[in-house]
């Protein structure tokens, strides 16, 4: 129980100096979004491929996988119920907020801090940017153009710098190649920053946002956080228990469950000029909605 609060207390206060940065250091306007995009393009790759290369594949294809797989879809399709009347590009987008976790930004700190082990996330990160994804984007952009290229659906996964990395610890882990030192201890340190940077772009972008204005997305945002912070993580819970998994199991696919939406989603939205208020809004209020539902979820597992 200890554990679980210190890291969410190191994760709290990561965040915090981020956001009284934004506000009182006078950083540049952009000064968040170069910071992630940091993180995404080199440094989570070298995190994702240190914990893959050194990690049991096992694992990805495991019943933690499988459960958390089956509580995403549920959440998805029941999102996609609720906004039935919206036009699709929307639905698509509500329905992502509703299931598709954040494992690289958020996800990487927790199972790292609370959970002790950030290799817990690498199974959904490739669950999400090797299937998820390009299922997504491909339905996207048939609900936005009427039609869909498959060269980019196929391709789309290998352009992605996550993807790259996963699959090259995979390669690494499999073969046995490791990098040689004098690559492999640079690669494991820029790795290393990942974790508190991310946290304190985070930080810096909760400053100063709007959240639910009057307006048809309103309903579609509200289902989309209910559904992500709360149904997912207690459908997550009750597969695990049908499935007998361990109590250790148990308990790290129920935390991932509970992540916020990811914020990638955002990016799709925007690509595609659709649900942007729904994906804005679900990113936010879910990330700070996942705190106390969290919070609970540890005191019941560590109690």
């Amino acid at each position: 129980m200890i554990k679980a609060l210190s890291g969410f207390a190191l994760i709290g206060v990561i965040v915090l100096i981020g956001w009284v940065a934004r506000r009182r250091a006078g950083l540049p306007p952009d000064a968040e979004a170069v910071l992630g995009r940091l993180v995404y393009t080199v440094m989570t790759p070298c995190l994702l491929f240190t914990g893959v290369a050194a990690a049991d594949l096992g694992v990805l294809l495991s019943e933690p996988l499988l459960v958390s797989a089956a509580a995403a879809a549920l959440c998805f399709g029941a999102h996609a119920l609720v906004t039935r009347r919206r036009d699709r590009g929307t639905r698509i987008v509500g329905a992502l907020t509703a299931g598709y976790t954040n494992a690289n930004y958020i996800g990487i700190p927790v199972a790292t801090y609370v959970l002790g082990d950030a290799a817990l996330v690498v199974p959904i990160v490739v669950l999400q940017l090797l299937i998820i994804t390009p299922v997504a984007l491909t339905l996207l952009e048939v609900a936005t153009t009427g039609h869909a290229s498959l060269r980019t659906t196929v391709t789309a996964p290998l352009r992605n710098p996550l993807i790259v990395a996963v699959l090259a610890g995979i390669v690494s882990s499999l073969t046995g190649v490791r990098l040689p030192a004098v690559l492999a201890q640079p690669v494991a340190t820029v790795g290393s920053a990942a974790v508190p940077v991310v946290l304190l772009a985070f930080g810096m972008s909760l400053s100063g946002r709007a959240v639910l204005a009057p307006g048809p997305d309103r309903v579609a945002t509200i289902a989309a956080v209910a559904l992500k912070t709360v149904a997912m993580p207690a459908i997550a819970f009750l597969l695990a228990a049908a499935l007998d998994l361990p109590r250790e199991a148990a308990y790290a696919v129920t935390v991932l469950a509970a992540l916020p939406t990811a914020q990638n989603i955002f990016l799709y939205a925007q690509s595609f000029g659709t649900g942007l208020i729904v994906a804005r809004d679900a990113i936010f209020l879910s990330t700070i909605a996942c705190v106390p539902v969290l919070l609970m979820i540890a005191v019941f597992f560590t109690h």
